[in-house]
C-alpha cells in the first residue's frame, strides 16, 4: 500500500523534485522488500525524458490490448488462492510493448509502469512466488520487454572525436525498462529460483541476447546488466563455462573487426571477480582466455575507456599465478603504442603495477628487452612518458629488482640518463633525472663509475664516426661542385 501511495503522490505533483537515484546496481540483494519498490517508483519517475518518448515499436503484443491493465485486480486485493494465476495475467500483460518515440497512450504506459512497481512489490514480500510454471511467463515477459535492437548514433568517421567526451544516448523507454530490469534481478537472487530448473529458462540462448545488449550506450543499463550476469554466473553453475566462452567472443568482436564497444568496462568488472575466484593451480583455459582474449585489449584504441579493469584482471591473474608476468609484459611491450604518448602512460602504469607482483626469475627473463623499452622511454621528448617512466624508481620493490640485477641493467639506462641530464627541455624530467642518477651511483658506485666512462667512450666514438660521415659528405659535395662547373663551360 505503502508503494502505491507513494507513486500516486509523485504522480500528482509534479513541481516537486524527484527523489534522488539508487545507488550502483552492485549492491542490489534479494532483501529490498518494498521500500525498494517505491525507490524505483521515484527513480523511473525521474528519468522519464521531459515531453518526450522513448526507444521502439511494440513487438510482442499489440498496444490495444492495454485496457486489460486496468481490468485486473490489485494482487493485494485479491483472495490467497487467485494471486497465483493473476500474478501470470499481469506478466502476460506486462510483455505489451510500447514506443516510447511519440507521446501516444501515455495512460496505457503509465498504467504498465503501475503494474511493474506492483509485481516488483508482489515478490518482495511474498514468499514461494516464483514456482516452476510461473519461470517461462516470468524469462518471457523479460525477454521481450529488453531484448531488441539498440540505438545506433552515425558518427561521420573523419570527423574526431573523444569517447570519453561525448554524452551517452538515455534510453527513452528506461521509465519500463528499469523495473523490469529489477523485476528479473529479484527472480535471479530470489531463494524461490532453483536453478537447476530455471536453466530450461535462462538458456545459452537467452545468455547471448543478454550479453548483446552490453552495446548500450545508457550507463544504468550496462550497470543492471552486470550486476544481473554477475548473479547468474554465480548461481548457474551449468551455465558457467558458456559465459566466459561468450564473453571471449565479444572480446574477439572488439579486438579484431569493430575496436568499439560500449560495455566491455563492465565484462571486465564481472571477469576480474571471476578470476579471483579461480582455483589453483590455474587450469590452461583460464591461461588461454587471457593470452588470447584479455592481453590483445591492450592494442584496442579505445583502451582508455576500460584500461582500470583490464589492469585488475592482469593483476588478479600475476596474484594467481606470478610466472604469468612475463607472458604479459613481453606482450606489452609487442603491442607498445609507439606513437601515442597518453596510451604509453597507461601501459607504463600497468608495468609499474604488474613488475611489483613479478617474481625475480621472471624479471631476469625479460630484463634486457624491457629495460631497452624504458630507456627509449626515458629519453622521450613527451615530458609525461618519461617523467612516469623515472617514477618507476620510487617503487622500493622495483629498485630492489633493478639492483639485484645492475650489472645487465645499468649500462642500458644509463646513456638514456645522461642524455635526459643534458638534452631535455622539462625541468621536473630534470629533477627526476639526477635523482635517478643519485640512486644509481648510490647502489654501485664503481659500476656507475665504469659505466659513465663506457657512455663517455661510446659518445665520443659517435663523435668521430659524425666526423668522418661529414668530411665523406663534404668531399661528395665539392666533386658534385666540380663537376657541374665542368659541365657548365662546355
Amino acid at each position: 500500500m505503502k508503494l502505491i501511495q507513494t507513486v500516486k503522490s509523485r504522480m500528482g505533483n509534479h513541481d516537486k523534485k524527484t527523489a534522488t537515484g539508487r545507488s550502483t546496481a552492485g549492491g542490489t540483494g534479494s532483501g529490498t522488500g518494498a521500500a525498494g519498490s517505491s525507490d524505483i517508483a521515484a527513480k523511473s519517475k525521474a528519468a522519464t525524458p521531459a515531453g518526450a518518448a522513448g526507444a521502439r515499436a511494440a513487438t510482442a503484443k499489440p498496444a490495444t490490448e492495454s485496457s486489460s491493465f486496468a481490468a485486473m485486480p490489485k494482487l493485494r486485493e485479491a483472495p490467497p488462492g487467485e494471486r497465483t494465476e493473476l500474478f501470470r495475467k499481469k506478466l502476460e500483460v506486462c510483455a505489451v510493448v510500447f514506443d516510447f518515440h511519440n507521446d501516444n497512450n501515455q495512460k496505457e504506459k503509465e498504467a504498465k509502469r503501475q503494474t511493474l512497481l506492483e509485481i516488483v512489490e508482489y515478490v518482495n514480500n511474498t514468499r514461494n512466488c516464483f514456482n516452476e510454471a510461473l519461470m517461462q511467463d516470468v524469462v518471457s515477459m523479460v525477454g521481450a520487454n529488453i531484448f531488441r535492437a539498440l540505438q545506433t548514433r552515425n558518427k561521420d568517421p573523419l570527423a574526431f572525436s573523444d569517447p570519453e567526451d561525448d554524452e551517452p544516448s538515455l534510453e527513452r523507454a528506461w521509465p519500463h525498462l528499469q523495473v523490469v530490469y529489477e523485476f528479473f534481478l529479484r527472480f535471479v537472487v530470489s531463494n524461490d529460483v532453483d536453478p537447476k530448473i530455471a536453466k530450461r529458462f535462462v538458456d545459452q540462448n537467452f545468455m547471448l541476447k543478454l550479453l548483446e545488449l552490453f552495446d548500450s550506450e545508457d550507463p544504468r543499463e550496462r550497470d543492471y546488466l552486470k550486476t544481473i550476469l554477475h548473479r547468474i554466473y554465480g548461481k548457474f553453475m551449468a551455465l558457467r563455462s558458456f559465459i566466459r566462452r561468450a564473453i571471449q567472443h565479444v572480446f574477439f568482436k572488439v579486438i579484431y573487426e569493430s575496436e568499439t564497444h560500449n560495455g566491455v568496462g563492465e565484462l571486465l568488472e564481472i571477469l576480474g571477480s571471476i578470476i579471483n575466484g579461480f582455483a589453483l593451480p590455474l587450469k590452461e583455459e583460464h591461461k588461454e582466455f587471457l593470452i588470447r582474449a584479455l592481453i590483445p585489449l591492450h592494442k584496442v584504441k579505445s583502451l582508455a575507456s576500460f584500461y582500470q579493469q583490464l589492469s585488475y584482471c592482469m593483476a588478479q591473474y600475476v596474484e594467481k599465478d606470478p610466472r604469468l608476468a612475463y607472458d604479459i609484459i613481453t606482450s606489452m611491450l609487442r603491442y607498445w603504442p609507439v606513437s601515442i604518448t597518453s596510451k604509453q602512460v597507461l601501459f607504463l602504469n600497468e608495468l609499474e603495477e604488474t613488475l611489483e607482483l613479478t617474481q625475480p626469475p621472471e624479471f631476469h627473463r625479460m630484463q634486457d628487452v624491457l629495460f631497452r623499452r624504458l630507456a627509449l622511454c626515458i629519453s622521450c621528448p613527451h615530458f609525461q612518458v618519461a617523467e612516469r617512466t623515472l617514477f618507476f624508481w620510487n617503487t622500493d620493490y622495483i629498485v630492489k629488482l633493478i639492483n639485484a640485477n645492475r650489472q645487465e641493467l645499468f649500462p642500458i639506462i644509463i646513456g638514456a640518463l645522461y642524455k635526459n641530464s643534458k638534452q631535455h627541455w622539462n625541468s621536473a624530467v630534470h629533477g627526476l633525472t639526477f635523482n635517478v642518477l643519485k640512486l644509481l651511483m648510490e647502489a654501485d658506485p664503481q659500476l656507475f663509475d665504469e659505466c659513465s666512462a663506457k657512455h663517455r667512450a661510446d659518445e665520443e666514438e659517435e663523435g668521430r664516426r659524425e666526423q668522418v660521415r661529414q668530411s665523406k659528405w663534404t668531399a661528395l659535395q665539392e666533386m658534385h661542385d666540380l663537376k657541374t662547373k665542368a659541365t657548365s663551360k662546355v
